[in-house]
């Protein structure tokens, strides 16, 4: 992963952001020798909000399978009846 000042940024924001969408490769952007920020391209900080979406949902499905809030495939019709008809 490439690695740049926050002043480099400032100057060759242009050049940069050409290399970003050339290598695709991520570019940390650091501020008094520190980490700050990560630069990415569209297209992946797309595709990673929509993995972390699915994350989520699959989170939320374990944490209810192990809260026991979950229903059996007749139960479940049942109360999906007024919504499937």
């Amino acid at each position: 992963m490439k690695t740049e000042l926050v002043t480099t940024l400032k100057r060759q924001a242009t050049q940069i952001l050409s290399d970003l969408h050339s290598s695709g490769e991520p570019v940390l952007i650091t501020e008094h020798g520190k980490p700050s920020a990560y630069l990415v391209d569209v297209d992946s900080y797309e595709f990673m909000q929509s993995r972390m979406s699915v994350l989520e949902g699959i989170s939320r499905g374990e944490r209810a399978i192990l809260e026991n809030r979950t229903y059996t495939q007749s139960e479940a019709k049942g109360k999906m009846k007024k919504w499937l008809s």
